[in-house]
């Protein structure tokens, strides 16, 4: 009796657990269930666009309204840049209701395959990244006033099409289109980079509308539009009071004069090269050509990526900003500064004069030299363009054990001189693309050499030939450094922005590691290299009536053709204002191309005229073809 007594307890606590554990199933699953509706609601209420968008658009369209983009001017208050009013299509997919395809596609120029296509590409998600059915979306871009004239007359046939107002580019002027850059389509990467930008929109792609986009662009406004049942607009949602009004983007004032930019443009017609042209004192950029050029117009709207295409293709490298990409040996302009290394550590004083048989001839190397008096001291070397009296400085400076143990140590000495007047490493100009040339350092000439080297056997680089490149801007710059005797403004290009400070870069002095004093005798021997000395003179195509005009020619060697020619200087002598470096391949010697361009666009800019006396040198640079024979 007790053990059956004791077994029917026994199975009835086994089925009391069993029903225990079923509530738990039960209850657990209603959990998970109820969670499963909660996750399920916050992703379609709050992650998930298309959730939000399909509800929004019942009630709403949000139209995005576009800032006016910042307007370009020159220093003096010239209009470059300004803005015309464009028009996009846009549709909203879930809208579209059967029409006349053909007659959409005649009114907006295109057949019915690339209809097709646009239609597909906009709802492939890889192409469009957020594409939602529920929210606008661009079908075409940069419709002309005219071509939104005739649509809009008829876009009632076309349910789920609209039309959105932007604004493209306008130039003033036909000049400068690299250094002012363009405008072009966002791409994918742009997007995901930026949330500020959507398909279709616009974004600065080169020059000062790439470098200074965040400034120009403005921001974005919106303007809410109540739909009713039949998604008919019947006006704004409460009268605007939550619309957000765009924000102009900020005006700017550049430091080029748009017609010198125009002048030099005209003298490096049919010729490869580059001027650049700077203020010392302020390190502001006056002009900056390269040659060959385009008009900036042939850039905007819909005619822009064939145009594009067009200009790649073409052999002369027109998109190739030759006056801050293109690294060149900078040849005798080299000298001033190497002159001033050796100032500073010694090597040479005012009164140093080292004897010239037509080129330096320590180690077996021998380079042509001009016929001038010999031995000679600096001034003299720079106005004549000696070339054995810089390699005879750089031999006593860099095989002279007594003042570095090492060749290594001394050569990068001298390398650091070379850094802190701006050479080997980019000068940080606020456009893009800059390239920033080559000096070499020790390690550079132990590896090609096995670290058995000396002063002769890398002669070369003391007259800038050799391992040395520079850019058209580093040359220009060492002008203005010379010009300031010490000192230099990094380069830009942007004078003022509007209610905005420029940053600190392009304000503050930079001080190389060569005392001031010491520039002062190289100004003089680049003064006497056009007024010229006792000893001569290269540069005498640059002598102005009335200007005392600084300069320094340089015939850069070319292994592939006609040897380079340039020309560095600035003016006036005593108070400089501007400093400039021309740069013309295969022109042959300085004094042929490059002397005369430099003197006609110093002239330019100090007086607003040319004289008569300048006048066939004018015509004569103007009728004249410098181009390689392959071109």
């Amino acid at each position: 009796m007790n053990c059956s007594i004791l077994n029917h307890r026994k199975l009835e606590n086994r089925l009391d657990t069993r029903y225990e554990n079923r509530r738990y199933v039960v209850g657990g699953f209603v959990v998970l269930l109820t969670l499963s509706f909660i996750i399920r609601l916050f992703y379609l209420q709050i992650l998930d666009s298309d959730y939000r968008d399909q509800a929004d658009s019942n009630a709403f369209l949000k139209r995005t309204i576009y800032p006016s983009r910042g307007i370009l001017y020159d220093r003096n208050g010239k209009l470059l840049v300004y803005n015309q009013p464009a028009y996009d299509i846009m549709l909203i997919m879930r809208e579209i209701h059967p029409f006349d395809t053909l007659d959409f596609c005649h009114i907006i120029g295109i057949n019915k395959e690339q209809f097709i296509k646009r239609i597909a590409d906009i709802k492939d998600r890889r192409l469009n990244p957020g594409y939602s059915s529920y929210t606008p979306q661009v079908f075409m871009t940069q419709l002309s006033a005219k071509e939104c004239g005739i649509l809009q007359e008829k876009l009632y046939k076309f349910p789920g099409f609209y039309i959105q107002n932007k604004t493209i580019r306008e130039y003033a002027y036909p000049n400068a289109a690299l250094l002012l850059g363009n405008v072009g389509e966002v791409n994918k990467r742009d997007i995901e980079n930026d949330n500020y930008y959507a398909v279709g929109d616009g974004s600065g792609r080169t020059g000062v509308e790439s470098s200074y986009e965040k400034v120009l662009r403005g921001e974005k406004g919106v303007e809410i539009l109540l739909r009713d049942a039949h998604g008919r607009i019947k006006g704004r949602y409460k009268d605007g009071a939550f619309d957000i009004s765009p924000v102009s983007g900020k005006d700017l004032k550049l430091s080029i004069d748009i017609e010198l930019q125009a002048y030099g443009e005209k003298l490096m017609k049919n010729k490869l090269g580059g001027i650049v042209m700077i203020e010392p004192e302020s390190g502001e950029i006056l002009c900056m050509v390269s040659s060959p050029t385009f008009d900036p117009s042939l850039l905007v709207g819909r005619v822009r990526g064939k145009n594009y295409r067009e200009l790649q293709k073409n052999p002369m490298k027109p998109l190739f900003n030759r006056a801050i990409m293109a690294q060149y040996p900078p040849g005798s302009t080299f000298k001033p500064a190497q002159g001033l290394i050796f100032l500073q550590e010694g090597v040479i004083d005012a009164e140093t004069r080292f004897p010239c048989a037509h080129g330096y001839t320590f180690g077996g190397g021998k380079p042509a030299c001009h016929a001038h008096p010999s031995p000679l001291p600096l001034v003299g070397a720079l106005a004549t363009s000696c070339n054995s009296f810089f390699p005879w400085g750089l031999h006593y400076m860099l095989d002279d054990r007594s003042r570095y143990p090492s060749i290594q140590q001394a050569f990068d000495v001298w390398k650091d001189y070379m850094v802190s007047m701006g050479y080997g490493y980019k000068l940080g100009v606020d456009i893009p693309g800059e390239k920033r040339g080559y000096i070499p350092n020790s390690k550079t000439y132990d590896n090609i050499y096995k670290k058995r080297w000396n002063s002769s056997t890398i002669i070369s680089i003391a007259i800038g030939q050799g391992e040395i490149l520079a850019t058209p801007l580093q040359i220009c710059n060492l002008a203005a450094t010379v010009a300031n005797r010490g000192f230099f403004i990094t380069p830009h290009v942007v004078k003022e922005i509007q209610d905005m400070p420029l940053d600190s870069l392009y304000t503050e002095k930079r001080y190389t590691k060569v005392d001031s004093r010491y520039y002062s005798l190289v100004a003089e021997g680049m003064r006497g290299a056009v007024a010229g000395t006792a000893y001569g003179a290269t540069c005498r195509g640059a002598n102005l009536p009335d200007i005392e005009v600084c300069g320094k020619t340089g015939t850069a060697e070319n292994p592939h053709g006609k040897d380079h020619s340039i020309f560095m200087g600035f003016a006036p002598y005593k108070e400089p204002k501007v400093a400039i470096a021309v740069f013309v391949e295969n022109a042959g010697f300085g004094a042929t191309y490059a002397v005369p361009i430099g003197r006609l666009m110093i002239e330019k800019y100090l007086r607003g005229f040319i004289l008569p006396e300048s006048q066939m040198i004018e015509d004569n640079i103007v009728n004249s073809v410098v181009l390689p024979n392959a071109i």
